[in-house]
């Protein structure tokens, strides 16, 4: 296969990949995640960075291919924010997300929970997400640490609240036997997981409701700060939390209560938890480029439906904006 065929003509900034279908961008953002992104040296950094630069000024070194293009700028994206031009920490990356995510998924599915453990996993899940959340977010404009610390504890508190309360609630119900609440229990992390999620992206990113986020021309010029936009863009991402979580709390419970009576799982119970571990990092690895696959992270929306005096700043019928991940 040609080179042509696997690697389409360059453009800076653009993604790789048809972002007009779920199976364009399901491949874009399995790039954007490749966890292999989080090995890349400051040095390759650099030298991507600069290769990218010198396309843009039209001084490429001679016999420099696509291809390379196409990988300078995947590293680009996976490592540096798109607004704010620095490096995001390594484990709020989204290519971060399901390498240090995967031990936590395991925590939260573990059976026979006690109050203290339910507590722990849930509130190291949503701190996790509070910082990828903050991390990946549109940072067109700042955000005071107030309403980080805020966001934070909004989420963990919910998380915690809506878990604990489920688990209290099965315990004392004299309809279930002990088996029976034994799998119900293991169904908890999901809904508590996908309503803190939710409450997570909100308040995580309230400001961008109150403040709004750039939005773009076709020649990436910014018309305006639209607060419409910004409600746009925490509904998608709000909908992709949501959609997460399902196959990773539901599918590992239902796969492991049948390998859990496999012969060779009855004769080795230490094989339990690596199996588990491996199942969770598996449906993860999965779910991850699924979820946020729904959407484009460069989001369009009709100059008409914003406000007016961004409408009327602007010839351009279709406006661009950046909804985070």
């Amino acid at each position: 296969m040609s080179e042509v065929a696997v690697y389409p003509a360059f453009q800076l900034g653009q993604p790789r990949y048809d972002q007009s279908s779920f199976l364009g961008r399901f491949r874009h953002f399995a790039d954007i995640i490749d966890p292999r992104t989080l090995f890349v040296s400051e040095a390759h950094l650099k030298q991507c960075v600069a290769l990218l630069d010198d396309f843009k000024h039209g001084t490429l070194p001679p016999g420099t291919t696509d291809q390379q293009l196409w990988d300078a700028q995947k590293v680009k994206q996976a490592i540096i924010h798109p607004d704010t031009g620095q490096k995001i920490f390594m484990p709020f990356r989204m290519s971060g997300y399901v390498p240090f995510g995967t031990p936590i998924v395991v925590g939260l599915l573990l059976p026979n929970q006690t109050l203290a453990s339910t507590v722990f996993w849930q509130w190291l899940n949503q701190s996790h997400n509070a910082c990828v959340n903050y991390a990946n977010r549109n940072a067109t404009k700042p955000t005071p640490t107030s309403r980080f610390i805020q966001g934070y504890l909004g989420a963990v508190t919910s998380a915690v609240s809506i878990a604990v309360g489920l688990n209290v609630l099965i315990e004392k119900s004299r309809k279930f036997n002990p088996a029976t609440r034994l799998i119900i229990q293991r169904f908890i992390p999901f809904p508590a997981v996908a309503s803190a999620n939710v409450c997570n992206v909100a308040l995580m990113r309230h400001n961008e409701l109150s403040e709004g986020i750039d939005v773009l021309d076709s020649n990436g010029n910014v018309v305006g700060s639209s607060r419409i936009a910004a409600k746009h863009a925490l509904m998608e991402t709000a909908f992709t939390r949501v959609v997460l979580p399902l196959p990773i709390f539901v599918l590992p419970p239902i796969i492991m209560a049948f390998v859990e009576k496999l012969p060779l799982m009855q004769a080795h119970r230490r094989l339990m938890l690596p199996v588990h571990s491996l199942v969770c990092l598996a449906v993860f690895g999965l779910s991850l480029p699924l979820a946020i696959s729904l959407f484009p992270q460069m989001s369009q929306i009709e100059a008409s439906h914003l406000e007016p005096e961004i409408a009327m700043a602007t010839d351009c019928k279709m406006l661009t904006y950046n909804k985070g991940l």
